[in-house]
Parts: C-alpha cells; sequence; structure tokens
C-alpha cells in the first residue's frame, strides 16, 4: 500500500464541507480589516498589521488569514505599488503568493521569490520564512523543511504555527509503520514542548503529534476511518500525553494567544477520542463557535459534521 498523500495546505480538509471554517478564528479587529480590504481598502490592513510590529504568532495569524481571501492578491499589489518599501505589503503580497502556488494557481519559483523579497525588507520578521516553510512543507524536500523551520525558530523560537507545519511533515514518515511509541514526530514534540517556557503553548504539541500520526495512519489503512473506534487514541502513550496537555491547560490557559483556538480543538478532538467526555465539554464551552477543520477532517472526514457530533455527545445534547 502507497503512503498517503500529503494534507491540503494549512491543513483545509479534502472533502468540502457545507460549512464555512473562518480562518480568522476570534480575532475581531482581523475581520474588519478583512472586510475592507475585500472593498480595496488596503489601508486598514496596513494598520492591523503595523499592531504587529514584534508580535510573530499573531502576525502570522493574521497575514495567513488575509492571505486566502480570493481578492488579497491583487489589493496586496496594489499596496506595494504605493508604498514599495513597505515591509508589510511585501509580506502580505508573498503569502498570498504562496496560498496561490499551494493551490496550482501560481508558479512556485515566483512564491519562492516574492518570501525571499519581503525576508529582504524584514530580516527580524519570521513570516516570510513561514511562507517559505508552508510552500515547502507540501511541495519541497525534507532537507527543505528543517532549513526553513531553522531560519523561523532563530527569529521566533516559539513560532506556534511553524512547529504545527514541522509536526505534519514530520508524521508523514513511515507511513505504515503503525502505533510507533519511539516514531520521531513524538520525539521532536516532546522536545519542542520540554524547550519552550513552561506557560508556552507548545505544551500541546505532543498532542498535535498524535493527531497527525493517526492521519498519516488512517490515510495508510493502519488505523480505522473513524478516530473514535481506534485504539490510537487509549493507549499508555495516548493517555500520558493528553492528560499532561489538558492539565497544562486548566493551569496555563492563555485567552490572548491568537491561535489558541487550534489547540482548543485539538485537545478537544483528543479526549472526544479518547472518551473523556466532561473534559471534553469543558474545551468546547471554550471553543464556542470557532471550531477548525483540523483536525476535526482527519483523515479524510467532514470535518463541521465531525465537530457538532463529538460537540453534541460530549454536551449531552445528541
Amino acid at each position: 500500500m502507497s503512503p498517503p498523500p500529503p494534507p491540503p495546505p494549512l491543513g483545509r480538509g479534502r472533502r468540502g464541507s457545507a460549512h464555512a471554517f473562518d480562518a480568522a478564528l476570534d480575532d475581531a479587529e482581523l475581520v474588519v480589516a478583512r472586510s475592507a480590504l475585500a472593498q480595496g481598502r488596503w489601508t486598514a490592513v496596513r494598520s492591523l498589521l503595523a499592531l504587529t510590529a514584534d508580535d510573530w504568532d499573531r502576525r502570522g495569524h493574521r497575514v495567513t488569514a488575509l492571505a486566502q481571501e480570493s481578492g488579497t492578491l491583487a489589493w496586496a499589489r496594489d499596496w506595494q505599488l504605493a508604498e514599495p518599501e513597505s515591509a508589510d505589503a511585501s509580506v502580505l503580497l508573498a503569502w498570498a503568493t504562496v496560498q496561490r502556488a499551494l493551490h496550482g494557481k501560481d508558479r512556485p519559483e515566483r512564491a519562492r521569490e516574492t518570501c525571499h523579497a519581503a525576508a529582504a525588507l524584514a530580516p527580524a520578521d519570521p513570516t516570510p520564512w513561514l511562507g517559505l516553510l508552508a510552500l515547502e512543507r507540501t511541495l519541497g524536500d525534507e532537507a527543505d523543511v528543517v532549513r526553513l523551520f531553522d531560519e523561523v525558530r532563530h527569529r521566533h523560537p516559539e513560532h506556534h504555527q511553524a512547529h504545527h507545519l514541522m509536526v505534519a511533515r514530520l508524521a508523514e514518515r513511515r507511513a505504515q509503520a503503525g502505533q510507533d511509541p519511539l516514531h520521531e514526530v513524538y520525539d521532536f514534540a516532546n522536545w519542542a514542548a520540554e524547550q519552550a517556557p513552561a506557560d508556552s503553548p507548545l505544551a500541546i504539541l505532543p498532542v498535535v503529534a498524535h493527531a497527525e500520526r493517526y492521519r498519516v495512519l488512517a490515510g495508510a489503512g493502519s488505523e480505522p476511518a473513524d478516530p473514535t473506534a481506534s485504539g490510537h487514541w487509549v493507549g499508555r502513550r495516548a493517555r500520558q500525553v493528553m492528560k499532561a496537555a489538558f492539565d497544562w491547560w486548566l493551569e496555563w490557559e492563555h485567552d490572548d494567544h491568537p491561535r489558541r483556538l487550534v489547540d482548543l480543538n485539538f485537545l478537544a478532538h483528543a479526549k472526544s477520542c479518547e472518551g473523556r467526555g466532561a473534559e471534553a465539554a469543558a474545551l468546547f464551552h471554550r471553543i464556542g463557535p470557532h471550531a477548525t477543520p483540523v483536525p476535526w477532517s482527519y483523515p479524510d472526514r467532514d470535518p463541521y459534521k465531525a465537530f457538532r457530533a463529538a460537540r453534541d455527545s460530549a454536551l449531552g445534547t445528541a
């Protein structure tokens, strides 16, 4: 059996969903600026990104969400023509080009060029390198992925999105090896969590690694397509990973982290698969309406239906 294909760019589900997921999550300022950009008013985005000069996780989150909009490339070009020295315009243009390349609408070489041009304008900014990492995570070889991850980490050692991309790529090694507790994705996730400060959201990374490994194994036919029917979530290692992450969340919950809802969705998914309904319910209350397609789409499910079913079961409304 051949290895499973890589996930779609930036974790979008392969199968279409009737529900539209909002990449902005609960970032109200981002939603307002995105609406203005859709109407051609890029000055609102300029003001928004100016607030993220050294908040790299928030900057990455906002640029990624903006770049997914269909009109962003054209408006970013207009912005860059008006302000050719703007690092913010350059990085938004780079990310919009990356998105197009990942969807086969532009050449990867062009995306690489725009990312390197953005990096030259803002040498301390990890966001152009994050764009390259997202591109090569799908299109590049392993050496490129490792090198680009190092470039991001050199600029921001705890970069949340970069670590998620790296875990997703590492999980794909040895697709049919089964539930291997010594698989390198676990070593990497544990290492990153241990290197980070005690209050870092990277403490959740081992749960992310476990979900990404399930995606790969289920895609290869080594695990059931229904995660709740899989032993992947109930073994000793799984229980240890889930307990440590949930205990961390209880002590260190970060209401201000821009991607905390991504972590909460991974945790709620894990607790649902583990059969820990009360703990899952607490997480679903925090998530509210902000479901994310990943990991509910794993391995190839309708993510919104999977989210709703898990939430209804946990909250006792099924």
